[in-house]
């Protein structure tokens, strides 16, 4: 880990909490934990985070009603929710209204860690773009200053770091290096995890993908087949709007019904 990232949990648990913090400091990471809503804001306010575990029920203030609260103050923090069972649909509610992720109580150690690092790291080419474009804004003003202008010429890749670069499928490029989508060349407004699910259905076009399949392949764990329908139902719901002209009749994105999805291109 180059530094360590600094992890919120947000449980109303006391044992959880301490058991979920163990988790992660063993891996290498700073967690800070609160009981509630309350506790949760005081400790956003006071410092900067990288992720957040948000339990969906919690007395006072629910976890969905906090998930937007974060958003709002913190639209591109990373939200995961934790969830029993038999709160499916709210983890879905929560996942359609900006968490990165849902996982299962009890929680399964390597299962965590996983998602962590694929959350944390799907971070990071947003922050290298930014900081790219913030360095061609920066030359750019210099070169105003010094009285002459220099034309951008992109450095040309050789056909394997292309290969290895770039996926294409019909009108859709994808940019596996700084996780940028292209529809007829223009971007594609993707969450992070909706990018990984473009990328499945790409990589198998046209071929169908059952739902468990296409969950453990675009966020890499193992789903029950009535969880999973459910999951990916909102993901492509995501997806559909991003790339459709009209969601309800989907051009790209196809229902296979009682099995799964494709993308015919």
């Amino acid at each position: 880990m180059e530094f360590n990232h600094k992890i919120l949990v947000v449980d109303d648990e006391p044992n959880l909490r301490t058991t979920l913090s163990l988790i992660l400091q063993r891996d290498g990471y700073v967690v800070t934990t609160a009981g509630g809503a309350d506790e949760a804001h005081e400790k956003l306010q006071a410092q900067a985070f990288d992720l957040v575990f948000l339990d969906i029920k919690m007395p006072k203030k629910s976890g969905l009603m906090l998930l937007t609260e974060i958003k709002q103050l913190f639209p591109d923090l990373p939200v995961l929710l934790l969830t029993a069972f038999a709160s499916l649909d709210s983890a879905i509610e929560a996942v359609r209204r900006g968490a990165a992720d849902y996982l299962l109580k009890p929680i399964d150690p390597p299962q965590i860690l996983s998602r962590v690092r694929q959350v944390l790291s799907e971070q990071q080419p947003n922050r290298r773009r930014a900081i790219m474009n913030e360095m061609q804004r920066l030359l750019g003003e210099l070169n105003e200053i010094d009285g002459f202008h220099t034309e951008e010429t992109p450095g040309q890749a050789t056909p394997a770091e292309e290969s290895e670069r770039y996926l294409r499928r019909g009108p859709f490029i994808l940019d596996l290096h700084t996780r940028v989508a292209s529809l007829n060349t223009e971007e594609l407004s993707l969450t992070p995890t909706g990018f990984d699910y473009l990328t499945v259905l790409m990589r198998f076009s046209p071929n169908t993908l059952g739902y468990q399949k296409l969950v453990l392949e675009a966020q890499g764990y193992e789903t029950t087949p009535i969880e999973a329908k459910e999951v990916t139902r909102w993901r492509i719901h995501e997806l559909r709007k991003a790339i459709e002209q009209d969601s309800r009749n989907p051009r790209y994105l196809i229902t296979v019904r009682g099995e799964g999805y494709r993308l015919v291109t």
